[in-house]
């Protein structure tokens, strides 16, 4: 999938306010949150996610309502902030019109949000969250502590749990890596992401050389990557998000003279094509070449060209890695608003009971979903891809490589 350019995400940011979904003739008002990060290098990230949804609510039409997106962004300095998404769920729980939030993008803003939206039963739907912890065992019951039993959080992408093993998997058995040196961002996703990798690397017979954590707001990583060099790593891997500092240390490498390794990330880093501002390949530049990612999804879908001919259409670029599956979440909320009109009504409650049922099977752009217990996705898949310089009209862009799915 080609990633979408930070122009055309800019020109719809500035339609936002004023876009309205389908309409079944009536005059009450629904409106849909949408909780991203959407300004800075973390625009190229979740803005196509926002698109996708934004999409599908302009395509929805539930008799005898109106249906509206509430966009709300949560990134400060370019880079998502939880602080602010737990301000911004506030606000959507304070507004009695929203049935539901698509979002958010990091899993380090929800772990904020969880508690907030679970108390007041909204329902919430994640097109990129990964971290086990937003749902599973005890933190996961720690998250909807006032009602553990009222799933409200329901999430289309598959965990870290999952995805690292498959990063570390691709580098050992497709690659031939066997040294790693592993930075991460020390944030709820980057960090769990880089223990899942690491414990599987390990398992597989790689051997880690040396591990760093560096927080976001961090500009130099030489001093890392020069301790690095004498582990004569043969691969580098990053636990976070290009905003936190993916494309930096790879922009950097070369300087510490690793510059020829393979570059190893997850989905925070799969985010544009070279002309994407603040994307991974926009920032690491001449460096970014040997450079792999994943994307907790499936790549290819069923419906990948029709959806891919209505999105061009729309906003006149291609899908980005998260494009379908911001679709897909507003897809899932828009069937549970869909049901709970059935019933007579829509209310939260009624909303937020037929979005998280494990009965269900919500049929989706990315194919048939349903949620288990605690919301997780059955599409136990993982897509990798490699940069390629001659791919984005020149400008390099991520080429699918392959797909593994984990549920078979």
């Amino acid at each position: 999938m080609k990633l979408t350019r930070l122009g055309a995400a800019v020109a719809v940011a500035s339609l936002v306010v004023a876009a309205c979904g389908g309409t079944g003739g009536g005059d009450k008002v629904l409106k849909i949150g949408i909780s991203l990060p959407l300004s800075g290098s973390s625009l190229a990230s979740a803005g196509p996610a926002r698109d996708g949804a934004l999409l599908a609510i302009k395509e929805a039409k539930i008799k005898g309502y109106t249906l509206e997106p509430f966009v709300l962004d949560h990134s400060v300095n370019g880079v998502h902030d939880p602080q602010q998404g737990a301000k911004d769920m506030t606000t959507l729980v304070s507004d009695a019109a929203v049935m539901a939030v698509v979002g958010p993008f990091n899993s380090s803003v929800a772990k904020v949000q969880i508690p907030v939206s679970n108390e007041a039963g909204l329902l919430q739907c994640s097109p990129a969250n990964t971290n086990p912890d937003l749902t599973k065992g005890e933190a996961g019951l720690q998250l909807r502590a006032k009602f553990p039993d009222r799933i409200n959080y329901v999430r289309v992408a598959t965990t870290d749990d999952i995805q690292g093993p498959a990063v570390a998997q691709f580098g050992v058995q497709e690659l031939g890596l066997k040294k790693v040196a592993i930075i991460d961002d020390t944030e709820t996703y980057g960090k769990g992401l880089a223990d899942a990798f690491e414990a599987e690397w390990t398992k597989l017979g790689g051997e880690v050389v040396g591990r760093e954590g560096a927080p976001k707001g961090t500009t130099d990583y030489l001093p890392i990557l020069t301790k690095f060099k004498e582990g004569n790593p043969d691969a580098v891997f990053y636990g976070g998000v290009t905003a936190t500092g993916g494309g930096l240390v790879r922009k950097q490498m070369p300087q510490a003279g690793l510059g020829e390794l393979a570059y190893l990330g997850g989905d925070g880093i799969q985010d544009g094509r070279g002309d994407t501002a603040g994307s991974f390949i926009n920032i690491a530049g001449d460096a970014a070449p040997n450079s792999y990612s994943s994307v907790a999804a499936i790549a290819e879908y069923p419906g990948q060209a029709d959806f891919a001919k209505k999105y061009e259409a729309e906003y006149k670029v291609a899908p980005g890695a998260y494009s379908a599956s911001g679709y897909a979440c507003a897809q899932v909320v828009l069937k549970a608003i869909e049901t709970a009109a059935a019933k007579g009504d829509v209310t939260r409650e009624n909303t937020r009971a037929a979005g998280a049922d494990p009965a269900t099977t919500f049929e989706t752009v990315l194919g048939p979903v349903q949620f288990d217990a605690v919301g997780d996705t059955n599409q136990l898949i993982i897509s990798l891809y490699k940069v390629d310089m001659t791919a984005g009209d020149g400008t390099g862009d991520w080429v699918f490589a392959k797909q593994v799915d984990y549920g078979k």
